[in-house]
């Protein structure tokens, strides 16, 4: 799978902190800094004499002379490196000439490479002033921060799973912890600023928002150079073709009367404001490439050239501590809005979050400013490198007290979180949230935990989901093993001793049909944590769902696996990095580096429009504003009506012809990270290895599999298990098993397990087992063993007595549950369940003699039956068919409001009481009613406020909707009355009149 099926950055749009009406929407953007100042693109710097001479090294060069000439098209005329060359690529960047703070990262890792082979240290030094003048705000771009108060960072907004529920109101009402980090950073540096990387910027103002770093707000479609923007904000749903682009400092020039704000969160009125979302694995990958940078200069006797340099990623480290904290600052283990608000550092998970965010008022006569970490931790962007060395290295352990034991808990917990996540095959599963659903919700019963923590199997996005693609296996492992490199830490090598097999056995190096693994299939879940005694994860497992020839991913799984190799002696892992990479080099170079055919079906996505609770662009009903070069942002439009630039690309050609015949278009790609990807595991390879002498050819095959026996089998399946093999003569490694039927080969296993299917019953089948290495050296076979398959049954040809009894239990206006009376089935095979069908639609397959049908509408006439099956495929008659309507939507009598009101001069505050007075829980709920003298509500909380002249409602929030019977919910809101302010006199819930008291 190519990268472009992953989201980089999903981080949900919210959060704020202000006096009336702010705002905010945490991904995205800025204002200001340097304007298109004349630079020359940072070409190669010529080779010093001091050159390495060998194979690799010199393979690495010309990779990284193809990178850096200008005449490829990877740096802009500012010198920021693009996304990729090709400008017609839609992945978390929506177009290939923005860039990410995860290219700058990368390109820092090249120019310490680059440093280490050539000792110059000149483009090192010039890529982190190029990040520092181009994606790190400048004061200029974040303006107020001066009135950021840390007892209160940031006004509640809850997350949504999908777009259709933003925008997301603001509530005051849910408490957000104090940030403990502010007031020290801020007296360590003598500035309120904050010093990381904002993760997108549109590099040739391609949008036209013209967010200048430095130079201004909105300058509009004639700046020049880079522009600060953001994207995803939309909860987990929400896929790069559902984004609605934004710029980073919104003056209301663009979008609707409210810039793009009322998108995303709502709120009594809004203000203009500046904000930044980081993406912190590529802050911290920029520190790592720094550290490796430190050791290979002092070693050199050149540290200071770099001294600088290395000064400001320990700075960059300091205030990366943001993203080890609960979004709102909340105790670790919430799971509920109104859990404690965070004191200290009870706060911290200590994992490296996916965003912290920031921003404030552009207005500094009315100045405000927000800060917020993240509740959601992918394993992928834990760097645990360099949490070591921000906690054990002089050179880079950040200034401010507290930051050397924030870094060094870090390193730890980061370990136990990959620990935790890895399955029994090797790989690392998901993540964990702090605010489930993004909303502080309870998790389903059953759900893993880690350190209070709940278990995701894809953590903050789900289109497509987070942990499927094998590219976080290749980053999030890459730092496991450069940890183990770099201090022997024992935790890291088990977790390799683990992962790196699975891997080696996934990867194939056949010459142009290398693979290595793309899309990865999860089942089952981890054990809920306990560092005493860790579980072994046996209900957890992953499979290689597909293949494909990703070159950065290559290129990152070889890093990890040279990495391990070079501390463990292991040579298996060598050698089959070694041959990816000669693999690539000789089947894939082209003029500008490296290059592998995509085929990219989401591209067939360029004109998708909205569709009720599924894919599309979502804009809210009513909601039209404008993009700076003139299209329109309303309902209906798709990905491109809002990019119709689109069009001019010179390869939009391709796109349309993929449109017009539903075709799945081809191109080939270069982008910035897998280019550089490339460069870095063939530095690697010549400095690890290249040195050493050239690695036997290994002819001699693994031993024989031993102890082979039955295990638990069927009728129709046979299943065996055996000794694992050693290569210790030939040194490549166990590469897997070939397991053979008699003299045929039935199947393959990576473990030392098997099970066959498709088996004739009480039957005897001999097997043999032979193991291969990774040099294809296979072992003579086993001693056989035999399995006999259980007895069969007679076929059952009987079909299961016919459901009766049928009748609706529980009727509601969105719902009817059903219930009958057991069916019996004499046939032998057994029952194995019912058909539900509502007329002559299937509706539901339940294994036990009751159903529920939901999604219905209120008053409508319905008819049921039901069908059940046996385990042989028999289905019975329909019982008899049960008609149902659903109740009307307008009951009186269930519930009861209590409205109490305080006011002062021209203000008020209301407490409200809901009461649900009903039998039957409530799983959702509008409260409605009226004001007699012009009030105005203006911020609510712990429910969704809307005002329309004189009638108000409140919608359940996320994390409140369901009210059972008899229970109560506690809403409130502050207003505003021009002298009179008498109470509702009627309330209704759902369209139900309410008592009052």
């Amino acid at each position: 799978m190519s990268s472009s099926t992953r989201r980089r950055t999903a981080w949900v749009a919210t959060a704020t902190l202000s006096a009336a009406s702010l705002l905010a929407i945490c991904g995205i953007q800025p204002a200001m800094a340097a304007g298109p100042a004349t630079v020359s693109v940072p070409a190669a710097a010529p080779v010093k004499a001091a050159v390495a001479d060998g194979e690799y090294a010199q393979r690495f060069l010309t990779q990284y002379e193809k990178i850096k000439n200008p005449a490829n098209g990877y740096f802009s005329p500012q010198g920021i490196p693009y996304h990729s060359v090709e400008t017609l690529i839609v992945e978390a960047p929506d177009y290939g000439h923005e860039t990410t703070s995860e290219a700058y990262s990368y390109w820092l890792w090249l120019e310490a490479l680059y440093g280490q082979v050539t000792e110059d240290w000149a483009p090192l030094n010039e890529a982190w002033d190029t990040m520092e003048k181009y994606m790190i705000p400048t004061t200029a771009d974040q303006p107020t921060n001066s009135f950021y108060n840390p007892a209160s960072p940031a006004t509640y907004a809850s997350e949504f799973n999908h777009p259709s529920s933003y925008p997301s109101q603001l509530q005051s009402g849910v408490t957000s912890g104090t940030d403990p980090i502010g007031a020290e950073l801020r007296s360590t540096y003598g500035t309120p600023d904050i010093y990381g990387m904002h993760w997108l910027a549109d590099v040739d103002n391609k949008y036209g928002f013209g967010a200048t770093p430095g130079a201004g707000c909105e300058l509009g479609p004639t700046a020049t150079g880079t522009s600060y923007i953001n994207t995803f904000q939309r909860g987990a749903q929400e896929s790069v073709w559902e984004t609605i682009p934004q710029p980073s400092c919104e003056e209301f020039k663009y979008g609707g009367p409210n810039g793009f704000l009322d998108i995303f969160t709502k709120d009594a009125s809004y203000a203009k404001q500046w904000k930044y979302t980081n993406a912190p694995d590529a802050d911290a990958r920029a520190v790592e490439a720094v550290y490796w940078a430190n050791q290979w200069a002092t070693d050199q006797g050149n540290q200071a050239d770099i001294a600088a340099t290395v000064t400001k990623a320990a700075k960059m480290g300091d205030y990366l501590r943001y993203a080890l904290f609960d979004k709102y600052f909340k105790t670790i283990g919430c799971t509920s809005p109104s859990c404690p608000a965070g004191s200290g550092k009870n706060s911290a998970h200590y994992l490296l979050s996916w965003y912290y965010a920031w921003g404030g008022a552009l207005d500094s006569s009315a100045g405000w400013a927000w800060r917020i970490g993240s509740s959601h931790a992918h394993f992928g962007y834990q760097n645990p490198l360099a949490a070591w060395v921000l906690s054990t290295d002089p050179a880079l352990t950040p200034k401010s007290p507290t930051a050397k034991a924030d870094w060094s808990t870090s390193m730890e917990r980061q370990l136990e979180f990959y620990r935790w996540l890895q399955s029994p095959q090797g790989g690392i599963a998901g993540g964990a949230t702090n605010s489930w659903d993004g909303a502080y919700a309870t998790p389903p019963a059953g759900t893993p935990t880690f350190y209070g923590m709940a278990y995701t199997e894809a953590p903050v996005y789900n289109d497509p989901p987070s942990n499927q693609w094998f590219g976080m296996q290749a980053w999030g492992v890459q730092r496991v093993a450069e940890l183990y490199y770099a201090s022997g830490n024992a935790q890291a090598k088990a977790i390799l001793d683990k992962w790196v097999p699975w891997v080696v056995a996934n990867i194939s190096t056949d010459g142009a049909n290398w693979k290595v693994p793309s899309e990865l299939t999860w089942t089952g879940k981890p054990d809920t944590w306990n560092k005493a005694t860790p579980g072994a994860n046996s209900g957890l497992s992953v499979a290689v769902k597909s293949y494909g020839q990703d070159v950065g991913v290559a290129g990152d799984t070889a890093r990890a696996l040279l990495f391990y190799a070079a501390k463990s002696g292991d040579t298996a892992s060598r050698d089959k990095a070694k041959a990816l990479l000669d693999a690539i080099w000789d089947s894939n170079q082209d003029t500008l580096g490296v290059g592998t055919v995509e085929t990219r079906a989401d591209f067939l996505r360029f004109d998708d429009t909205y569709v009720a609770g599924g894919n599309g662009v979502y804009v809210p009903a009513g909601w039209t504003g404008t993009m700076p070069n003139g299209d329109v942002i309303k309902p209906g439009v798709s990905f491109l009506d809002i990019r119709t630039w689109y069009k001019d690309d010179p390869s939009w050609s391709k796109i349309e012809t993929a449109l017009a015949t539903g075709v799945a278009p081809q191109f080939t790609f270069h982008r910035f990270w897998a280019q550089t990807a490339i460069a870095g595991a063939l530095g690697d390879y010549a400095r690890l290895f290249e040195d050493d002498a050239p690695p036997p050819t290994d002819t001699t095959a693994p031993s024989v599999p031993t102890g082979l026996v039955a295990g638990t089998g069927t009728s129709t399946s046979a299943t065996i298990s055996w000794t694992a093999s050693t290569d210790n003569a030939g040194g490549s490694g166990v590469a897997g098993y070939d397991v053979y039927r008699g003299t045929t080969k039935v199947g393959s296993s990576t473990t030392t397990s098997f099970t066959e299917t498709g088996l004739t019953p009480a039957t005897a089948y001999a097997y043999t087992v032979r193991a291969r290495d990774v040099a294809g050296n296979v072992s003579a076979a086993s001693s056989a063993v035999t399995v006999t398959t259980l007895p069969g049954t007679t076929q059952d040809t009987v079909a299961p007595s016919v459901p009766t009894g049928l009748v609706a239990t529980t009727v509601t206006e969105t719902s009817v549950a059903l219930t009958w009376t057991t069916s019996t089935d004499t046939g032998g095979s057994g029952l194995a369940g019912y058909d539900v069908y509502r007329g002559t639609t299937k509706v539901g397959t339940p294994t036990a003699a009751s159903y529920t049908d939901s999604g219905l509408t209120a008053a409508t006439a319905y008819q049921y039956t039901v069908r059940a099956r046996d385990n042989a495929g028999n289905v019975s008659a329909a019982s008899s068919a049960l008609s149902v309507t659903t109740r009307s939507t307008t009951p009186t009598g269930s519930c009861k409001v209590s409205y109490n009101a305080n006011s002062w001069n021209s203000g008020f505050t209301a407490s409200v009481k809901v009461t649900n007075t009903g039998t039957t829980a409530l799983s959702g709920w509008t409260l409605g009613f009226s004001f007699a003298n012009g009030q105005r509500v203006t911020q609510g909380w712990s429910a969704d406020w809307s005002q329309s002249g004189t009638a108000v409602t409140a919608k359940n929030a996320a994390w409140n909707g369901t009210l059972g019977a008899g229970q109560s919910i506690d809403i409130g809101f502050n207003g505003s009355h021009t002298g009179t302010n008498n109470n509702p006199t009627a309330f209704t819930l759902n369209g139900a009149t309410c008592t009052i008291g």
